[in-house]
């Protein structure tokens, strides 16, 4: 699946992924290939993701992902 992690200035990653796990204001949650759709609203807390094998981890200060056709795209504020 591809993740998109893009702010007001640029798209800071865009690649293929096994998995993404975000901070949704509901709680955390786990986007895996063939996720169903949805729109979440994610708080500040630890996202990250798997690509290529590799653990990649950041904070982030809050945003909106948006999960649809095996595409995670998340606008961070």
């Amino acid at each position: 699946m591809t993740l998109r992690i893009i702010s007001a200035e640029q798209i800071e990653f865009e690649g293929t992924v096994e998995q993404v796990t975000l901070p949704g204001v509901m709680g955390q949650f786990q986007v895996l290939k063939n996720h169903a759709a949805i729109i979440a609203a994610l708080k500040a807390g630890k996202m990250s993701y798997v690509a290529a094998g590799s653990t990649v981890e950041r904070d982030i200060h809050g945003g909106v992902a948006d999960v649809k056709d095996n595409v995670v795209s998340v606008c961070l504020y």
